[in-house]
């Protein structure tokens, strides 16, 4: 498979990298400008990739998704980084970490990741200690 990319769009909340904003705003542009898009690929925060998915919908779009929920084991026994995919239960360190963004159950994925966000900040503010 070979890729193409046309332009690489950067944005950051606050502007202090390029345009001010969320990707989702140059994605929509570019999506309304040009008619030959092949494939998007989002990689990045969860709630991120859920709004590039929705975008790209709208302009029946493919978009495959690269997601980073936590991996233990590497072999999917620990059930760590399930994710429901086309009504499927996957496994991101098996059977991905790519999938097509259309097919992931997001809210599911946030909820799951929620799950983890204490222990996150508890293991940040030991490093620092």
């Amino acid at each position: 498979m070979n890729a193409i990319c046309d332009e690489l769009y950067i944005t950051t909340d606050d502007g202090s990298y390029k345009e001010k904003g969320f990707v989702t705003q140059p994605l929509e542009r570019y999506l309304k400008e040009k008619k030959e898009v092949d494939l998007v690929y989002g990689i990045g925060p969860i709630i991120m990739m859920k709004n590039v998915c929705r975008i790209t919908k709208e302009y029946d779009k493919p978009t495959m998704v690269s997601l980073n929920p936590i991996m233990i084991d590497g072999t999917g026994m620990c059930g760590g980084c399930r994710v429901t995919v086309d009504n499927k239960i996957k496994f991101c360190c098996v059977d991905g970490p790519d999938f097509d963004g259309h097919k992931v159950d997001f809210e599911e994925l946030m909820k799951r990741n929620s799950l983890y966000r204490d222990d996150e900040k508890d293991s940040i503010l030991f490093s620092i200690k």
